[in-house]
């Protein structure tokens, strides 16, 4: 058989048009996984420089979840065996950052039909789907599901503050009276009871605040969340860093995904981190909000993809809230370093009918 070789000035015409194709993430592996060539459009999607990645797996553009399930390796199994495969999924930029892509995983053989590696071609579909998302009836599912949570948790935060706190502060004033009608040691006791009465007052209108921040409803993302920071960080001793860089403000849906994850990261840090400052930071990326709450704490053993702490419910609320909108999250964290909840969701304001 021939050898698959080719003169020299059509090898040189190839390498141009594969440095043009800007779109396109274009590069060689040998048949281990390692990159072995490298175009412009695979710098620009993925961030990384030829001489940042070559001889590296390919495996590192994959998420934490994917390496773990092997599907790096099994598509490079499925190409072997059929030639070819084909795939969509998230992809991991240099800076951490996914983005939906369209990947085809091409066998190369020679003329002997020995496997000499495989060439590889991604192309970023965020925008695509991201707009294919904004016709989705998922979508519109989304923001009526947010919207009757957030109705949900406005009414009892209400019924807590008009009713359940006012009865309680009337039992307090009356005890407070009772206590002044009788003789030391007996005051002291109902006295103390007051104190019961009145720290149960303090949670009552922690968990109204908790359920229904001022401002959710019409003082934007970033207000709201500045607010809540001050309210709830300040107060249990420690200093926050709040770095917004939105170029608008999302969509309701959006905005209140983001807030309620942040603020279950936050009530993570105040609980169990023992740190003493904590750092917000929300930026546009990729139409959506990309969002990392992260700390100074005690931090912990994590394998990459936060399955260490998965069992605790407020990860796993987490976690379902940025997936139900059509993101993602993740938890970074190390022993002694603190820990960096991090997650994007869309941000595509749907077309009305």
């Amino acid at each position: 058989m021939r050898s698959c070789t080719m003169p020299e000035h059509e090898h040189v015409d190839l390498q141009l048009l594969l440095q043009s194709l800007g779109d396109y993430a274009i590069f060689m592996l040998d048949p281990g996984g390692r990159v072995m060539s490298w175009n412009s459009g695979a710098e620009r999607i993925k961030g990384y420089s030829a001489d940042e990645v070559t001889g590296r797996h390919f495996s590192i553009f994959y998420p934490p979840e994917d390496i773990a399930a092997g599907r790096p390796a099994r598509g490079l199994e499925t190409a072997a065996a059929e030639g070819r495969f084909e795939d969509e999924g998230w992809r991991v930029r240099k800076d951490g950052t996914r983005f939906w892509a369209n990947v085809v995983i091409t066998a190369l053989r020679d003329g002997e039909g020995r496997l000499r590696g495989f060439g590889k071609v991604t192309r970023d579909m965020s925008e695509r789907r991201n707009a294919e998302r904004a016709l989705d009836e998922r979508g519109r599912l989304l923001a009526h599901l947010v919207q009757a949570q957030e109705k949900e948790r406005r009414r009892i935060a209400w019924d807590v503050h008009d009713d359940t706190i006012q009865s309680m502060v009337a039992v307090g004033m009356r005890l407070q009276l009772l206590a002044s009608q009788l003789p030391g040691d007996h005051a002291e006791a109902v006295l103390r009871l007051n104190d019961t009465v009145n720290a149960a007052v303090g949670r009552l209108r922690n968990l109204a605040f908790f359920l229904h921040p001022p401002g959710l409803d019409s003082g934007g993302l970033v207000d709201t969340l500045s607010g809540y920071l001050e309210q709830v960080v300040s107060t249990a001793g420690l200093t926050y860093d709040f770095v917004p860089d939105l170029d608008e403000e999302p969509p309701p849906e959006t905005a209140i995904t983001v807030f309620r994850i942040c603020q279950e990261a936050l009530t993570n840090v105040r609980k169990h981190a023992h740190a003493s400052s904590v750092r917000v930071s929300l930026a546009s990326a990729d139409q959506g909000v990309h969002v990392k709450v992260g700390d100074d704490g005690v931090g912990f053993t994590d394998p990459g993809d936060g399955s260490s702490r998965m069992g605790h419910f407020g990860l796993i609320e987490m976690r379902e809230r940025a997936e139900i909108s059509g993101g993602w999250w993740q938890l970074h964290s190390s022993p002694g370093e603190g820990s960096t909840v991090e997650f994007w969701v869309p941000a595509v304001r749907p077309r009305r009918s």
